[in-house]
Protein backbone atom coordinates (compact mmCIF):
# COMPACT_ATOMS: atom_id res chain seq x y z
CA UNK A 1 0.00 0.00 0.00
CA UNK A 2 3.00 2.10 0.66
CA UNK A 3 4.15 1.97 -2.56
CA UNK A 4 0.79 2.77 -4.38
CA UNK A 5 1.13 5.94 -2.14
CA UNK A 6 4.35 6.56 -3.61
CA UNK A 7 2.79 6.26 -7.08
CA UNK A 8 -0.22 8.66 -6.29
CA UNK A 9 2.51 10.94 -5.16
CA UNK A 10 4.55 10.45 -8.77
CA UNK A 11 1.76 10.49 -10.89
CA UNK A 12 -0.30 13.86 -9.74
CA UNK A 13 2.57 15.52 -11.14
CA UNK A 14 0.85 14.80 -14.57
CA UNK A 15 -1.76 17.13 -14.60
CA UNK A 16 -2.50 19.59 -17.26
CA UNK A 17 -1.65 16.93 -20.01
CA UNK A 18 -5.45 16.25 -20.46
CA UNK A 19 -5.48 12.73 -18.60
CA UNK A 20 -6.76 11.63 -15.14
CA UNK A 21 -4.87 9.65 -13.24
CA UNK A 22 -7.25 7.38 -11.20
CA UNK A 23 -7.29 5.59 -8.14
CA UNK A 24 -9.10 2.21 -9.09
CA UNK A 25 -10.95 -0.31 -6.35
CA UNK A 26 -14.02 -2.72 -5.66
CA UNK A 27 -16.76 -2.59 -3.25
CA UNK A 28 -17.03 -5.59 -3.38
CA UNK A 29 -19.30 -8.59 -5.28
CA UNK A 30 -23.58 -7.94 -5.82
CA UNK A 31 -24.70 -10.41 -3.92
CA UNK A 32 -27.54 -9.12 -6.35
CA UNK A 33 -25.67 -9.10 -9.83
CA UNK A 34 -22.99 -11.60 -8.74
CA UNK A 35 -20.72 -8.86 -10.04
CA UNK A 36 -17.98 -6.47 -9.10
CA UNK A 37 -17.32 -3.47 -10.16
CA UNK A 38 -14.77 -1.24 -10.83
CA UNK A 39 -14.84 2.36 -9.31
CA UNK A 40 -12.66 5.13 -9.88
CA UNK A 41 -11.52 8.32 -8.33
CA UNK A 42 -8.87 11.40 -9.24
CA UNK A 43 -5.89 10.84 -7.21
CA UNK A 44 -5.27 14.21 -6.27
CA UNK A 45 -8.47 13.79 -4.12
CA UNK A 46 -6.57 10.78 -2.41
CA UNK A 47 -4.29 11.92 0.98
CA UNK A 48 -4.00 8.49 2.28
CA UNK A 49 -5.00 4.63 2.22
CA UNK A 50 -5.04 2.57 4.85
CA UNK A 51 -6.50 -0.92 7.09
CA UNK A 52 -9.86 0.29 8.45
CA UNK A 53 -8.98 1.23 12.44
CA UNK A 54 -11.35 1.42 14.87
CA UNK A 55 -14.53 3.34 14.31
CA UNK A 56 -16.24 5.26 17.01
CA UNK A 57 -20.31 5.26 16.03
CA UNK A 58 -21.59 8.66 15.66
CA UNK A 59 -25.62 8.78 17.55
CA UNK A 60 -28.66 9.28 15.04
CA UNK A 61 -25.89 9.46 12.17
CA UNK A 62 -27.28 9.41 8.49
CA UNK A 63 -27.67 5.68 7.55
CA UNK A 64 -24.75 5.43 5.57
CA UNK A 65 -22.40 7.71 7.97
CA UNK A 66 -20.69 4.64 9.61
CA UNK A 67 -18.94 7.20 12.85
CA UNK A 68 -15.76 8.76 13.07
CA UNK A 69 -12.24 7.82 13.12
CA UNK A 70 -8.43 9.28 14.88
CA UNK A 71 -6.21 10.03 12.26
CA UNK A 72 -2.91 11.71 13.08
CA UNK A 73 -5.25 13.96 15.93
CA UNK A 74 -8.17 14.78 13.27
CA UNK A 75 -11.21 13.19 13.25
CA UNK A 76 -12.43 12.12 9.96
CA UNK A 77 -16.06 10.91 9.11
CA UNK A 78 -16.31 7.79 7.27
CA UNK A 79 -18.87 6.62 4.76
CA UNK A 80 -19.54 3.58 3.84
CA UNK A 81 -19.48 3.56 0.42
CA UNK A 82 -20.96 -0.17 -0.87
CA UNK A 83 -23.91 0.56 1.27
CA UNK A 84 -24.19 4.12 -0.25
CA UNK A 85 -23.66 2.32 -3.73
CA UNK A 86 -26.31 -0.33 -2.93
CA UNK A 87 -24.03 -2.74 -3.08
CA UNK A 88 -24.46 -5.83 -0.21
CA UNK A 89 -21.05 -8.24 -0.45
CA UNK A 90 -20.61 -11.34 1.51
CA UNK A 91 -17.56 -9.60 2.79
CA UNK A 92 -16.78 -6.90 4.86
CA UNK A 93 -15.03 -3.35 3.25
CA UNK A 94 -10.80 -4.37 4.02
CA UNK A 95 -9.77 -0.15 3.02
CA UNK A 96 -10.01 3.16 4.20
CA UNK A 97 -9.58 5.85 1.56
CA UNK A 98 -8.51 8.67 3.22
CA UNK A 99 -9.72 12.01 0.20
CA UNK A 100 -9.72 15.16 0.56
CA UNK A 101 -12.56 17.69 -1.47
CA UNK A 102 -13.45 21.44 -0.78
CA UNK A 103 -11.03 21.45 1.62
CA UNK A 104 -12.90 18.82 3.51
CA UNK A 105 -11.36 15.41 4.89
CA UNK A 106 -12.91 11.69 5.04
CA UNK A 107 -12.88 8.55 4.84
CA UNK A 108 -14.68 5.85 2.53
CA UNK A 109 -14.62 2.27 3.00
CA UNK A 110 -13.50 -0.20 0.08
CA UNK A 111 -13.24 -3.28 -0.44
CA UNK A 112 -9.98 -3.50 -2.48
CA UNK A 113 -7.75 -0.93 -3.91
CA UNK A 114 -6.47 -2.63 -7.28
CA UNK A 115 -4.39 0.15 -8.87
CA UNK A 116 -3.53 3.74 -10.52
CA UNK A 117 -4.20 3.71 -13.93
CA UNK A 118 -4.03 7.20 -16.49
CA UNK A 119 -6.92 7.93 -19.12
CA UNK A 120 -7.47 10.19 -21.62
CA UNK A 121 -9.67 12.70 -20.87
CA UNK A 122 -10.94 12.19 -24.77
CA UNK A 123 -12.03 8.29 -24.16
CA UNK A 124 -13.71 9.07 -20.52
CA UNK A 125 -17.76 9.15 -21.83
CA UNK A 126 -20.94 10.91 -19.80
CA UNK A 127 -22.52 7.77 -17.94
CA UNK A 128 -26.42 6.75 -19.71
CA UNK A 129 -28.90 8.63 -18.02
CA UNK A 130 -29.95 7.05 -14.74
CA UNK A 131 -32.99 7.00 -13.08
CA UNK A 132 -33.87 8.94 -9.56
CA UNK A 133 -33.12 7.46 -6.38
CA UNK A 134 -29.91 7.24 -4.41
CA UNK A 135 -27.59 5.78 -7.76
CA UNK A 136 -29.13 8.92 -9.82
CA UNK A 137 -26.20 11.10 -10.66
CA UNK A 138 -23.47 8.64 -8.53
CA UNK A 139 -20.88 8.60 -11.63
CA UNK A 140 -19.31 11.62 -13.99
CA UNK A 141 -17.91 9.41 -16.58
CA UNK A 142 -17.30 5.67 -17.78
CA UNK A 143 -14.71 3.87 -19.47
CA UNK A 144 -14.08 0.95 -21.38
CA UNK A 145 -11.07 -1.43 -20.31
CA UNK A 146 -11.66 -3.83 -23.11
CA UNK A 147 -14.27 -5.78 -23.78
CA UNK A 148 -14.99 -7.20 -20.25
CA UNK A 149 -14.26 -4.54 -17.69
CA UNK A 150 -16.14 -0.77 -17.50
CA UNK A 151 -14.86 1.89 -15.30
CA UNK A 152 -17.15 4.06 -13.22
CA UNK A 153 -15.63 7.10 -11.95
CA UNK A 154 -17.84 8.27 -8.42
CA UNK A 155 -19.37 11.17 -8.29
CA UNK A 156 -18.03 11.66 -4.61
CA UNK A 157 -19.31 15.24 -4.46
CA UNK A 158 -22.35 13.43 -4.65
CA UNK A 159 -22.13 11.33 -1.78
CA UNK A 160 -20.79 13.95 0.28
CA UNK A 161 -23.77 15.98 -0.51
CA UNK A 162 -26.03 13.40 0.53
CA UNK A 163 -24.70 11.89 3.30
CA UNK A 164 -22.52 15.29 5.18
CA UNK A 165 -24.87 17.39 3.95
CA UNK A 166 -24.28 20.88 2.63
CA UNK A 167 -24.10 24.78 4.02
CA UNK A 168 -24.71 25.78 0.80
CA UNK A 169 -28.08 27.86 2.10
CA UNK A 170 -26.76 29.48 4.79
CA UNK A 171 -23.63 30.27 2.78
CA UNK A 172 -26.11 31.77 0.01
CA UNK A 173 -28.03 34.13 1.55
CA UNK A 174 -25.46 36.11 2.99
CA UNK A 175 -24.05 37.35 -0.65
CA UNK A 176 -24.83 41.05 -1.84
CA UNK A 177 -26.57 40.86 -5.50
CA UNK A 178 -26.90 44.61 -6.28
CA UNK A 179 -23.27 44.58 -7.82
CA UNK A 180 -23.84 41.12 -9.88
CA UNK A 181 -27.02 41.90 -11.54
CA UNK A 182 -26.37 42.05 -15.66
CA UNK A 183 -23.75 39.76 -15.67
CA UNK A 184 -23.60 36.86 -18.04
CA UNK A 185 -21.66 33.57 -17.07
CA UNK A 186 -20.64 30.88 -18.83
CA UNK A 187 -19.92 27.10 -16.69
CA UNK A 188 -18.54 23.36 -17.41
CA UNK A 189 -18.77 20.94 -14.83
CA UNK A 190 -19.29 16.94 -14.94
CA UNK A 191 -20.87 16.37 -11.68
CA UNK A 192 -24.83 17.03 -11.19
CA UNK A 193 -24.69 18.08 -7.96
CA UNK A 194 -22.06 20.67 -8.16
CA UNK A 195 -23.97 21.85 -11.29
CA UNK A 196 -26.87 22.09 -8.91
CA UNK A 197 -25.52 24.16 -6.32
CA UNK A 198 -24.10 26.40 -9.42
CA UNK A 199 -27.24 27.20 -10.71
CA UNK A 200 -28.88 27.66 -7.27
CA UNK A 201 -26.03 30.50 -6.44
CA UNK A 202 -25.94 32.09 -9.69
CA UNK A 203 -30.28 31.73 -9.55
CA UNK A 204 -30.06 33.86 -6.11
CA UNK A 205 -27.34 36.17 -7.79
CA UNK A 206 -29.22 37.69 -10.02
CA UNK A 207 -26.61 36.57 -12.79
CA UNK A 208 -27.51 34.42 -16.34
CA UNK A 209 -25.84 31.49 -17.63
CA UNK A 210 -24.93 28.85 -19.69
CA UNK A 211 -23.65 25.62 -19.04
CA UNK A 212 -22.17 22.80 -20.19
CA UNK A 213 -21.01 18.59 -18.66
CA UNK A 214 -18.47 17.87 -21.26
CA UNK A 215 -14.86 20.40 -21.70
CA UNK A 216 -14.57 19.50 -25.27
CA UNK A 217 -19.04 20.21 -25.90
CA UNK A 218 -18.17 23.11 -23.92
CA UNK A 219 -15.13 24.69 -26.23
CA UNK A 220 -16.95 23.92 -29.10
CA UNK A 221 -20.02 25.86 -27.83
CA UNK A 222 -17.46 28.92 -26.70
CA UNK A 223 -16.44 28.66 -30.15
CA UNK A 224 -19.47 28.94 -31.65
CA UNK A 225 -20.65 32.23 -29.26
CA UNK A 226 -17.05 33.89 -30.56
CA UNK A 227 -18.06 32.89 -34.15
CA UNK A 228 -21.49 34.69 -33.96
CA UNK A 229 -19.90 37.98 -31.89
CA UNK A 230 -17.67 38.30 -35.09
CA UNK A 231 -20.22 37.72 -37.65
CA UNK A 232 -22.50 40.30 -36.31
CA UNK A 233 -19.82 42.74 -35.54
CA UNK A 234 -20.51 42.92 -31.56
CA UNK A 235 -17.76 42.30 -28.24
CA UNK A 236 -17.94 39.02 -27.31
CA UNK A 237 -18.34 40.16 -23.67
CA UNK A 238 -22.04 41.19 -24.69
CA UNK A 239 -22.57 37.24 -24.40
CA UNK A 240 -20.42 36.21 -21.95
CA UNK A 241 -18.85 37.97 -19.20
CA UNK A 242 -17.26 35.71 -17.14
CA UNK A 243 -16.03 31.55 -17.25
CA UNK A 244 -15.92 28.96 -14.66
CA UNK A 245 -14.67 25.57 -15.16
CA UNK A 246 -14.24 22.62 -13.26
CA UNK A 247 -10.59 20.70 -13.57
CA UNK A 248 -12.22 17.26 -13.95
CA UNK A 249 -14.28 16.40 -16.74
CA UNK A 250 -15.08 14.17 -19.70
CA UNK A 251 -13.80 15.01 -23.05
CA UNK A 252 -11.29 17.85 -22.23
CA UNK A 253 -10.25 18.59 -18.99
CA UNK A 254 -10.18 22.37 -16.69
CA UNK A 255 -6.41 22.86 -17.65
CA UNK A 256 -6.48 22.27 -21.32
CA UNK A 257 -9.99 23.94 -21.64
CA UNK A 258 -7.96 27.21 -20.16
CA UNK A 259 -5.54 27.31 -22.10
CA UNK A 260 -7.12 27.29 -25.70
CA UNK A 261 -9.53 30.16 -23.86
CA UNK A 262 -6.22 31.99 -22.64
CA UNK A 263 -4.67 31.67 -26.40
CA UNK A 264 -7.84 32.67 -28.54
CA UNK A 265 -7.49 36.70 -28.78
CA UNK A 266 -11.14 36.44 -28.81
CA UNK A 267 -11.85 35.95 -25.37
CA UNK A 268 -9.57 38.59 -24.17
CA UNK A 269 -10.62 40.77 -21.52
CA UNK A 270 -13.29 37.56 -20.20
CA UNK A 271 -11.87 35.98 -17.13
CA UNK A 272 -11.63 32.12 -16.47
CA UNK A 273 -12.36 31.05 -12.83
CA UNK A 274 -11.93 27.04 -12.14
CA UNK A 275 -14.07 26.06 -9.79
CA UNK A 276 -13.12 22.83 -8.15
CA UNK A 277 -13.31 20.07 -5.35
CA UNK A 278 -9.18 19.97 -5.75
CA UNK A 279 -8.02 21.99 -2.98
CA UNK A 280 -4.47 20.97 -2.75
CA UNK A 281 -1.90 24.03 -3.78
CA UNK A 282 -0.64 22.43 -6.47
CA UNK A 283 -3.65 22.18 -8.03
CA UNK A 284 -3.92 25.82 -7.92
CA UNK A 285 -0.69 26.82 -8.94
CA UNK A 286 -1.27 24.65 -11.70
CA UNK A 287 -4.20 27.00 -13.15
CA UNK A 288 -2.45 29.99 -12.67
CA UNK A 289 0.51 29.11 -14.26
CA UNK A 290 -1.54 28.23 -17.43
CA UNK A 291 -3.64 31.82 -16.83
CA UNK A 292 -6.34 31.16 -14.82
CA UNK A 293 -7.72 34.40 -13.24
CA UNK A 294 -8.79 32.60 -10.20
CA UNK A 295 -8.98 29.52 -8.36
CA UNK A 296 -12.33 29.02 -5.88
CA UNK A 297 -12.95 25.66 -4.18
CA UNK A 298 -16.46 24.37 -4.44
CA UNK A 299 -19.35 24.77 -1.78
CA UNK A 300 -18.28 28.56 -1.34
CA UNK A 301 -21.09 30.54 -2.48
CA UNK A 302 -20.19 33.50 -1.11
CA UNK A 303 -15.87 33.36 -2.44
CA UNK A 304 -17.49 32.68 -5.91
CA UNK A 305 -19.75 35.55 -6.02
CA UNK A 306 -17.26 37.70 -4.83
CA UNK A 307 -14.69 36.62 -7.10
CA UNK A 308 -16.85 36.96 -10.31
CA UNK A 309 -17.80 40.55 -9.12
CA UNK A 310 -14.17 41.07 -8.99
CA UNK A 311 -13.08 39.88 -11.75
CA UNK A 312 -15.63 41.29 -14.10
CA UNK A 313 -15.76 44.86 -12.91
CA UNK A 314 -11.87 44.54 -13.31
CA UNK A 315 -11.57 43.54 -16.88
CA UNK A 316 -14.87 46.39 -17.38
CA UNK A 317 -12.23 48.82 -15.88
CA UNK A 318 -9.27 48.03 -18.48
CA UNK A 319 -11.77 47.60 -21.33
Amino acid sequence: MNDLMQSIEDRSQLAGSNHLEALLFSLGKDKKTNKELVFGINVFKVRELMAIPDITPLPNAQDCLVGIVTVRGQSIPVIDLPKFCGIESEEPAKILIITEYNRQVQGLLAHEVETIERLAWGDIKLPPAQPDGNQSGLLTGIYQMGEARTLMLLDVEKVLSDVLGSREEANINGIERDSLQGIKVFFCDDSRVARGQMRRVLDHLGISYASEVDGEVAWRQLNTLADRAEQNGHPLQADVNCIITDIEMPGMDGYVLTKKIKSDPRFTGIPVIMHSSLSAHSNQSLGENIGVDAYVPKLNPAELASTISRLVMKHKKAA
